[in-house]
């Protein structure tokens, strides 16, 4: 079977699962109503209204009710009813949901689906009968507004997860048991990083004191590489003029995920939701020539977004985030090369961060885009060549671009198979109209440049959770809040762990120093909890020949050595960002 088909076939099978499942729920459960129930990326789900609380107990209960429902075979047969006869006939059953769906359709006739006593409204397509369904596991509950609002009625979700073969469902629940240890909140709170309380503000995140040396880290990398290649940095403010976002179109297609505005002598006010209405601003401070093209320009930039409450997760999705943004503006004739060069600067900096399989997504021209489509396909052809010479795996997304511009999306896998969407290029041939920004070609006329928006690791916040849950906390020396860390075995070394602490210090090492009166048992067992890189434990027989034992992460000891040479040692690994110790 090719590929194509094989993925076909498994999406089929996790939306007749979803059907199983839910003819399994009625079953057991009389009453219970339907909401949805679509198949997803590794499985499947459905939403139910009931009058008791799914419990993690129910779960094997509708597992084996439904291998009863898979080992009769039952057919999934699919026939049409007129619109008024799908009403009553949901409406006998007191099926409220169904109906709210039918009454939102244009068509005259709705698609029924039928297995054993079953019957669903659908458009299909399922497998031929439940006796082709293999390899499923229940996985969890939780809460689903319906239709993804909150002023609706919450329903209760069942999750599922669904594969072709033993193995896949094996590797998948192994790597979800791995994906819980890893979790960046638990991580977080163990590792003293961050925090978001009600008090502050849902989705607003307090950065902690080794949160924000990691932070430090990543954005002093961040900058030196954009000066490096040929950047300039930006900083603008947090909130705008209304008549900004009226230009920009914001407030007519992006005002519910902007805050109210504030009134500011009478004008109204908005946080910002991006930064590229203010770097347009700069542009149009002065007359721009071809000689000054391309201009790349980048910024860190804080920008606040409303997202609702449910939809809230630890960093992965806040309301207010940093977002690592750059802009090119060139001339037509520049735009493949800085296409290409984006693609590869974004590429050198994943692989600093030890993510290399990488996998990019070109979306193209859709119906509704504006701009000249040899501008679009101008533009197509850059992103391919880019992704080509960097040789990165592409699928196309035909017709899946903005209306403003085509994109190329960047996703990176993770230490334990997960796939993350992060970089961005996108084209804009939208701003540059409503802004009329302009250069003065080489032959005297005024041209429209194109311009070109650049996320690279997206927003910090993300991708700090993302770096929390890939390394699993154990960051790279040059990125660990603490590197290194001195433990004195009795307070007769106390001093002697003091000096080395010093030493460390001076030589520009993030040293910490543990001195209690704990035994030295205990301080390994701090230092490994904290996943401390190097662990110095200093005694006696240190003391009196003025060396060092160290423990290195993952619970290797080396005796006997000089803390100048352990300095000189470590010293590499900072600078070149190594990610994995080489020290012997």
């Amino acid at each position: 079977m090719e590929n194509d088909d094989k993925d076909k076939f498994i999406e089929t099978m996790r939306h007749s699962l979803a059907h199983v499942m839910a003819a399994a729920v009625v079953e057991l459960f009389p009453g219970a109503k339907l909401g949805i129930g679509p198949a997803i990326d590794n499985g499947f789900y459905y939403d139910f209204d009931i009058d008791r609380s799914f419990v993690p107990e129910d779960l094997p209960k509708i597992e084996k009710k439904m291998n009863h429902i898979i080992a009769q075979a039952q057919k999934f047969e699919y026939s049409k009813m007129s619109k008024k006869e799908a009403l009553d006939f949901f409406a006998e059953r007191g099926e409220k949901f169904k109906i709210e769906l039918i009454n939102d359709l244009t068509d005259e006739e709705v698609g029924i689906y039928k297995n054993g006593k079953f019957v669903d409204l659908c458009k299909g397509p399922h497998v031929e009968h439940t006796g082709k369904i293999k390899f499923f596991k229940l996985a969890s509950i939780a809460g689903a507004y319906w239709r993804g609002d909150e002023k609706r009625p919450m329903l209760q979700r069942i999750y599922g997860i669904a594969f072709k073969t033993k193995n896949e469902i094996d590797a998948y629940i192994k790597q979800q048991e791995e994906a819980l240890k890893r979790d960046h909140r638990k991580l977080g709170k163990q590792l003293d990083l961050y925090s978001i309380n009600d008090q502050t503000g849902p989705g607003l995140v307090l950065w902690h004191p080794n949160g924000a040396r990691i932070r430090h880290e990543i954005e002093t990398y961040w900058r030196d590489e954009h000066l490096k290649n040929g950047y300039e940095l930006l900083y603008t403010p947090h909130l705008g003029k209304a008549d900004l976002w009226n230009t920009s179109g914001h407030l007519d297609f992006y005002k519910d995920s902007m805050y109210s505005p504030m009134d500011i002598d009478g004008i109204d006010y908005y946080a910002k939701p991006m930064n590229c209405p203010f770097h347009i601003q700069i542009y149009k401070n002065s007359n721009r020539s071809y000689r000054q093209l391309p201009l790349r320009w980048a910024e860190l930039g804080t920008v606040y977004r409303f997202e609702k409450t449910g939809v809230l997760h630890g960093l992965m999705r806040v309301r207010g985030f940093t977002q690592d943004d750059a802009h090119i503006i060139c001339a037509p004739e520049q735009i493949e090369s800085e296409t290409i060069e984006a693609l590869r600067f974004s590429m050198n900096i994943w692989k600093t961060f030890g993510f290399t399989d990488v996998k990019a997504y070109l979306a193209t021209r859709p119906k509704d885009a504006i701009g000249e489509p040899e501008y679009w396909e101008t533009a197509q052809k850059s992103l391919k060549a880019a992704a080509d010479k960097e040789k990165i795996e592409v699928e196309i997304d035909e017709g899946g671009g903005a209306f403003y511009g085509p994109k190329i999306d960047l996703r990176i896998k993770d230490s334990i198979g997960r796939q993350w969407q992060t970089t961005t290029i996108q084209f804009d041939f939208n701003l540059p109209e409503r802004f009329n920004m302009e250069y003065k070609g080489a032959d005297g006329n005024n041209h429209r440049p194109y311009m070109v928006h650049r996320a690279l690791l997206g927003s910090l916040e993300r991708f700090f959770g993302i770096l929390v849950e890939h390394f699993a906390g154990n960051f790279p020396l040059w990125l660990s809040p603490v590197q290194v860390k001195v433990a004195n075995i009795t307070s007769l070394e106390e001093d002697y762990a003091k000096e080395i602490y010093e030493k460390l210090k001076g030589q520009g090492i993030r040293a910490s120093i543990d001195a209690r009166s704990d035994t030295i048992g205990f301080k390994v067992r701090d230092a490994a909890l904290e996943k401390i890189p190097y662990l110095i434990i200093v005694g006696k027989k240190e003391k009196a020949e003025n060396s060092i034992s160290i423990r290195l992460r993952g619970n290797k000891n080396i005796s006997g050595l000089n803390i100048d040479s352990f300095i000189a040692g470590i010293k590499p690994e900072i600078a070149e960002r190594k990610l994995v110790s080489e020290y012997k």
